[in-house]
């Protein structure tokens, strides 16, 4: 009997991806034998990236990372775990303020999948301020993103914004 792969998945719009995406990445890839990083479409948001950009950009931050897959997430988040045959979900928490709302998430996906736990990893403490609203606000209004978002990431968010100028 072979042993079984420990597989997780980490959900997120990624919008764009952060450097406290990437913390919670690389770590989460040591605890796991395969991390899927899950870029979801949110129709609640309106993305500045596409989500083909942004699968394209995780590619390319976690390409040294031989167990991390990017893939696409639509539908429901704990049926994608079960369709990968998951054995947990990977959260990041910044701070308190967003246990509540991660709590009430992991509850909900137990009661869908009941196999599949929900495991929170705290972001590094030099990450806990950051978001990815926060790091597009810094870019649009002409702020250095450098230190907040992978190289590739900071080119992609320049571009974008100077396009904007350029349009507006």
């Amino acid at each position: 009997m072979g042993t079984q792969t420990r597989r997780a998945v980490y959900p997120g719009s990624f919008d764009p991806p952060t450097m406290g995406h990437l913390d919670i990445i690389q770590r989460a890839a040591q605890l796991f034998d395969e991390l899927i990083v899950a870029v979801a479409v949110n129709a609640q948001k309106r993305p500045l990236f596409s989500l083909e950009e942004r699968v394209e950009m995780l590619r390319e931050c976690c390409a040294h990372l031989p167990n991390v897959r990017i893939a696409a997430l639509e539908g429901l988040l704990a049926r994608f775990a079960q369709q990968v045959g998951a054995c947990a979900i990977v959260r990041g928490l910044r701070a308190v303020s967003d246990f509540e709302y991660e709590f009430q998430m992991a509850t909900m996906n137990r009661q869908l999948a009941p196999e599949v736990d929900t495991c929170f990893l705290m972001t590094h403490q030099q990450y806990a301020f950051l978001s990815s609203s926060i790091v597009k606000e810094v870019a649009r209004l002409g702020g250095a993103v450098d230190n907040l978002v992978p190289p590739n990431v900071a080119r992609k968010l320049a571009e974008r914004f100077a396009l904007q100028r350029q349009e507006a």
